[in-house]
């Protein structure tokens, strides 16, 4: 029997916040990346695939991408009856180009069918005023901005031809926080150059920041990436199963309670995965990261909350 939750899910967010489940839909609006079309550089970012870490699903409009998802969920038996529907906005970066462009796409979401809320992807380094002023005024209480933040170490950055530096991470979540944006922070352990210990000091370094939510990815090496390429030339190496879900683990005990986690590991398209092979076995990863809850007695903000006590269980966990 599974013993008591050790941190905030989505899902049982979005259950807390809707009374029901609230099913998300991966969306592609189409967008371009200043890391892509020559303004930073053309190769983006190292371990991006041809997507923009999208799922490459950019075939017609939103309203196309939407319906056909929505009907293919109604086939699936434990989403048959599922009613409420999050639209996340995730390939490239989706508020690059100007805020006009920003607020058609949120004005072509309105009209989707069942959508109760909105998560839209972008990089720290393609957000103003004027664009945070737009998504502040959407109509959905539950509007997310996913910023890739990915790590704090600026070598790191350079390394994995991000085109910025961990300052301009700092300033998005500080204008996100004074616009009253929820923000979803994702950060990356294995990336090339890092140790474990350098993915818990970003990881200690993003829970002093105005953050609501937290994205954790195991860094994978899809098919043809720069990443990729430096793994055969044994330039990287992926990090174990076992480390990952330590290290996971490990961070979520710097998070507060109130943060929302996103997401416990990476899910690479179907047909994209060139290594690890354990990528692959989601449900095995996260039942591995639970297992090093139990294991060592965490739980989300343990090293932060005050009383230190689980504030999910019913009970303060035993020693």
């Amino acid at each position: 029997m599974k013993g008591a939750p050790r941190y905030r899910s989505l899902d049982s967010h979005f259950r807390a916040t809707f009374g029901e489940k609230a099913q998300k839909i991966t969306l592609d609006a189409g967008s371009d990346c200043p890391n892509r079309d020559g303004t930073l550089s053309r190769g983006g970012c190292s371990f991006c695939n041809g997507e923009g870490s999208g799922p490459g699903l950019g075939l017609g409009t939103l309203r196309a991408q939407w319906d056909r998802w929505r009907a293919r969920y109604a086939a699936m038996p434990r989403l048959r009856n599922a009613r409420l529907f999050i639209g996340y906005v995730q390939s490239f970066s989706n508020t690059y180009g100007p805020a006009s462009r920003l607020a058609a796409m949120l004005r072509e979401l309105e009209e989707l069918p069942g959508l109760v809320g909105v998560c839209v992807g972008t990089r720290p380094d393609c957000l103003d005023e004027e664009k945070m002023a737009i998504m502040a005024s959407s109509p959905w209480s539950e509007f997310w901005l996913e910023l890739g933040v990915q790590t704090f170490n600026d070598a790191t950055l350079l390394r994995v031809n991000r085109g910025h530096a961990a300052a301009a991470s700092e300033r998005a979540l500080a204008l996100a926080a004074r616009f009253g944006v929820k923000t979803c922070a994702h950060l990356m352990a294995g990336l090339p150059g890092e140790s474990g210990e350098d993915f818990l000091a970003s990881a200690r370094r993003l829970a002093e920041l105005p953050v609501a939510g937290v994205k954790l990815h195991n860094l994978y090496f899809p098919r043809g990436t720069a990443v990729d390429a430096e793994r055969l030339a044994g330039g990287v190496r992926p990090l174990d199963q076992e480390e990952y879900a330590f290290l996971a683990a490990r961070a979520l005990t710097f998070f507060p309670s109130r943060a929302v986690i996103h997401r416990l590991c990476a899910d690479p398209a179907p047909g994209e995965l060139a290594a690890p092979d354990w990528a692959a076995r989601k449900r095995e990863t996260l039942d591995m990261i639970d297992a090093a809850l139990e294991y060592n007695d965490w739980w989300q903000g343990k090293a932060c909350d005050v009383p230190d006590r689980n504030p999910f269980a019913t009970a303060a966990p035993t020693s």
